[in-house]
């Protein structure tokens, strides 16, 4: 598919999901928009993997009779190889083409139901009953319980509602999503351009679930650089999942995805994104729960670790945690009005020896005191795991204006004698009212961390002594100068030319009384 291929099905995606706009929030029609859209894309590779199945019998997976014993057979037995391979079933008549033309058939057929509601909840819910005591079950538990179609934001009526959803699944069933094209991940990319567009009109809310797509390209780059497969990445704040399957994008393989999340609505969007785009559910393991109070992969070291953890949330900071391993070797707590560095501990915990970790942070990090400074000190002196400090645009995260940094740590450095400060606050593109870093500028961080280059205002590889000297405070204008120096004026060349412009307006009011003396009139000077 060509680019602008991609770029017509994203819009028409787009349209589609403003069908609901003015019934509900962003956050609201997200959740319908996106649900239906999984739903078309698990309905369209059961269809697939049937047909592939049934192709011997020179049979066709739509025209199984599901009422009849040779039918229920062929079923029974599609079922097993189905929950084996998708980890999910649907029969026939469940298939998202033949509910939307039921949905949109105006009664034509004798005795025909237009109301398609409850046979929707009904084969939704048969979905994840599917997968109850297999291996997928975890992975498709609840999947669909924020499509709430009995909500009056839907219509006041039932059959207002009705009309509202044939309506959107009859305009999804017009999109070929082109499945059988192995190689191709265009649906998955439209998903993510969709979880996008919702995140930039959502507000605060959006930083709850979205990493903005260059954002996620710097971090997924360093943490991939010089590795072509990756065994395992993390990510305890996964939201949509869009960081970890930007990590995807970047090497050949990844072998595992594992993350956790707080927000429920969030973590199910996360489900959908990671089978969307082709992860089979045997390869990720999500977890919806607090990461700091109650972590899900305790034991457990990965090779990458990313984050975009929510900036200075509160958390418990409770006395209890000094005897849990992610803390205790610190000899302090993030404080409970801030927990970013007890995000970073948490995160080097489950950092392999051999691996990368990337995490965005307020700029607040670099330079606060008491425990925050403790920690800073013991990661930097006792521990030497920093490697690189990167200042991002301000404005450049949906629902904060505020300028973020990101810190890269490694447990076995290649360059142990000094940490790397990189400005890149400049360096970007101002679109409406918000700033996006361009090509250029990602690949600009990326080249720059890679090979430790310094440059006037903008990079700067700072030996630790140096970073010792400024008592481990990381505030990036210590250490790159992006000051630009005004241009020196020279007073007595502004005082000569001062004294000539003063003749020339002499001489010009003398010529200007000479033309009001031949007009005859007064002269306004």
């Amino acid at each position: 598919m060509s680019d602008d291929q991609k770029k017509q099905l994203e819009q028409q995606l787009w349209n589609i999901a403003n069908t609901l706009r003015g019934k509900m929030g962003a956050d609201e029609f997200r959740d319908y928009i996106l649900g239906f859209i999984f739903y078309k894309y698990l309905s369209e590779r059961m269809h697939l993997y049937a047909n592939e199945i049934l192709k011997e019998d020179g049979i066709k997976y739509e025209n199984i009779n599901e009422n009849t014993p040779e039918g229920i057979e062929y079923l029974e037995a599609i079922k097993d190889e189905s929950l084996l391979k998708l980890g999910y079933f649907l029969k026939p008549s469940e298939l998202f083409s033949e509910i939307a033309k039921k949905g949109n058939s105006n009664g034509k057929a004798e005795n025909e139901s237009t109301f398609i509601l409850q046979d929707l909840t009904q084969i939704l819910n048969h979905i994840e009953q599917s997968t109850m005591g297999t291996d997928s079950e975890d992975d498709f538990n609840k999947l669909f319980e924020d499509l709430d179609l009995t909500s009056s934001k839907l219509g006041k009526t039932e059959s207002a509602k009705n009309e509202l959803i044939a309506k959107v699944l009859g305009h999804l069933d017009k999109i070929d999503f082109k499945l059988e094209d192995t190689d191709s991940d265009v649906l998955g990319d439209a998903y993510e351009y969709l979880i996008g567009q919702f995140a930039s009109g959502a507000g605060k809310k959006a930083g709850e679930f979205y990493t903005p797509q260059q954002i996620s390209t710097v971090l997924a780059r360093i943490v991939t650089m010089g590795k072509k497969k990756l065994k395992s990445v993390y990510d305890p704040t996964h939201g949509s999942g869009s960081l970890l399957l930007r990590i995807k994008k970047e090497v050949e393989e990844v072998s595992n995805f594992y993350g956790q999340e707080l927000n429920r609505t969030t973590y199910n969007l996360a489900r959908m994104n990671m089978i969307l785009h082709g992860v089979h559910y045997r390869q990720f393991d999500l977890k919806q729960e607090d990461t700091l109070e109650h972590p899900q992969h305790l034991g457990m070291q990965f090779e990458a670790v990313v984050a975009n953890p929510p900036f200075s949330a509160q958390w418990s900071a409770s006395s209890l945690h000094m005897s849990d391993d992610r803390f205790s070797q610190y000899g302090k707590l993030a404080p409970s009005s801030k927990a970013d560095f007890a995000f970073v501990q948490h995160m080097i915990y489950h950092l392999a020896d051999n691996g990368t970790m990337a995490v965005v942070l307020p700029h607040g990090v670099l330079f606060r005191g008491a425990a925050e400074g403790h920690i800073r000190k013991y990661l930097i002196e006792d521990r030497n795991y920093l490697d690189a400090v990167i200042g991002l645009p301000a404005n450049i995260f949906y629902g904060t204006s505020i300028p973020t940094c990101i810190l890269v740590f490694k447990k076995c450095r290649e360059n142990p004698e000094n940490i790397i400060f990189i400005d890149a606050s400049q360096h970007f593109e101002k679109v409406k009212n918000q700033n996006f870093l361009q090509q250029q500028d990602i690949d600009k961080i990326v080249l720059t961390y890679r090979d430790r280059l310094t440059e006037a205002r903008y990079s700067y590889v700072a030996p630790l002594s140096e970073v010792i000297e400024n008592d481990y405070n990381l505030n990036i204008p210590r250490y790159v100068d992006n000051f630009e120096k005004e241009i020196e004026i020279d007073i007595e060349k502004v005082a000569y030319e001062l004294v000539e412009l003063d003749k020339q307006m002499t001489e010009t009011d003398k010529i200007i009384a000479g033309f009001c003396q031949q007009l005859n009139i007064s002269n306004p000077f």
